[in-house]
This record gives structure tokens, C-alpha cells and sequence, in this order.
């Protein structure tokens, strides 16, 4: 991303309801993942300004958080607001050893890569035998709008592709849902129909009232998903995926 967006991320992110909303997807299945684990290690793939680490430590102080984001801007960032691990380097070349981490988190930036399977594969390598990986990428090539031009998104993804994915890097035990499934059609209008040219991206907040419906909105999602329903469209796709506790030799 460049580096406006990252600004905006730092000053944004621990407010506006969209991270509100995917920090909690990915809180819900680390608890489910690592229920009776104890300093369970935990790499945020990408992690931008620090927002999930931030918002996640402090009802999990167990969890050893670690960080790596490409850019040397949102590292510091990063480092600032979480006084964490943070290293910087690329998702498709991970600077760390290999069975590090019990989960490795990974929010809209395999979409940012060029070779989206080579950072499966690293994920793959870092975590131990049984580890998580979550992931969330955005949906359906046709959604593609400003956003993405400003986020500098290569690829929008759909379920089987996102799977096939995972699959081949060695993945298995793999949950697929689609997200923001009900502002779905909000999210449509503003990207294809109501653009304007000095739209940058949806990376802002919404005056309170909207927000709270937001909220509002996104709780019906997570009570679903919760229940283990599964969302059939929207305009984000999770996927949670672990790595086997032993490898089918040839």
C-alpha cells in the first residue's frame, strides 16, 4: 500500500467497524484453534500498523505476538502502538525459521502479492505440525473498483480459488466463508454505481450513527458464523486452514 494508506490505517483502524468486525472473525477462530494453549506463538502475516495485535493482546496475554509487514513505514507504526516483535520482510519470504508458530494470521495482503501461492507455502512452512492459519482476502474479480486501486490489491479471489490454493501448499481441514455478506449490496452500489473520481479508498470512518449500524449489521454475521453457518457471498472471503499433524510421505 502506499504510504497515505498506511496513515490512515494507524489513525483508523482501532475505530471503523470494518476491522472492528474482522479483528473479531479472526479472535473467534484463534479461541476456537488455541482453546488450552499456553504462549502460543502467533504471526500476523502483513500486519500492517499493528491494529490486530493491538486489539487482540491485551484478552489474550498469553499469546506471543509477532509481526512482519513489507513496509519499513508500517513496521515502525507497528511497533509504536504494540511495543511488539515486529520484523520487517515479505510474506512470500518469511524471515523466520521453519515450525515457529501455533496460528499465523493474514488480512488482505495475500491479495497485495504478485505470487499469492508461494506466501501459502510459506505460511505452511512456518507453522508447527497441527498449526492454523486464518486468512482473508477480498471477493469477486468483478468487485474491483478504487478501493483496490488505492489499497494496491493484484488479485480478488473467489472460494474455490482461495481453496485450490490452500490445498496445494499442503493445507488441510479447511472452513471457507464468505463475509459482509448483508452490506453486500451497499458495498456494490458505492464501488460500481455511486463512484466518484476522487474517491481514494473505503478506508474511512463513517459518522457514529452509521458506524453503529454497522456494527449492528456485522453482529447478525458473526451470531451465524458462530452457530457454524457459512455466508454464500459478500465481499470478503475467510478461509481457516491447519497444517496436518503428519505428512503423507510418497
Amino acid at each position: 500500500m502506499n504510504t497515505d494508506e498506511y496513515l490512515k490505517l494507524a489513525e483508523l483502524e482501532d475505530r471503523m467497524w470494518y476491522f472492528h468486525s474482522l479483528h473479531a472473525h479472526v479472535e473467534r477462530e484463534l479461541a476456537r484453534a488455541l482453546p488450552a494453549a499456553r504462549d502460543a506463538r502467533v504471526l500476523d502475516a502483513g500486519c500492517g500498523t499493528g491494529g490486530l495485535i493491538l486489539r487482540l493482546r491485551p484478552a489474550h496475554p498469553s499469546w506471543q505476538w509477532s509481526g512482519v509487514d513489507f513496509s519499513a513505514l508500517a513496521c515502525d507504526l507497528a511497533r509504536q502502538r504494540t511495543q511488539g516483535d515486529i520484523r520487517e520482510g515479505s510474506i512470500t519470504a518469511l524471515p523466520y525459521d521453519s515450525g515457529q508458530f501455533d496460528a499465523v494470521t493474514s488480512n488482505d495482503v495475500v491479495c497485495q502479492v504478485d505470487e499469492p501461492a508461494a506466501a501459502l507455502a510459506e505460511f505452511y512452512r512456518v507453522l508447527r505440525p497441527g498449526g492454523v492459519a486464518i486468512i482473508n482476502v477480498p471477493a469477486y474479480r468483478w468487485l474491483w473498483s478504487y478501493h483496490d486501486d488505492a489499497v494496491q490489491t493484484k488479485h480478488r479471489f473467489t472460494r474455490p480459488e482461495l481453496r485450490a490454493l490452500l490445498t496445494a501448499a499442503g493445507f488441510r481441514g479447511m472452513q471457507l466463508t464468505h463475509w459482509n455478506a448483508l452490506p453486500f449490496p451497499l458495498i456494490v452500489a458505492k464501488r460500481k454505481l455511486f463512484r466518484r473520481k476522487s474517491d481514494t479508498s473505503d478506508v474511512k470512518l463513517f459518522p457514529l450513527p452509521v458506524e453503529w449500524a454497522f456494527r449492528g449489521v456485522m453482529a447478525a454475521e458473526h451470531a451465524w458464523l458462530q452457530l457454524g453457518g457459512r455466508w454464500a457471498w459478500g465481499s470478503s472471503v475467510f478461509a481457516v486452514a491447519r497444517r496436518p499433524l503428519a505428512e503423507n510421505k510418497i
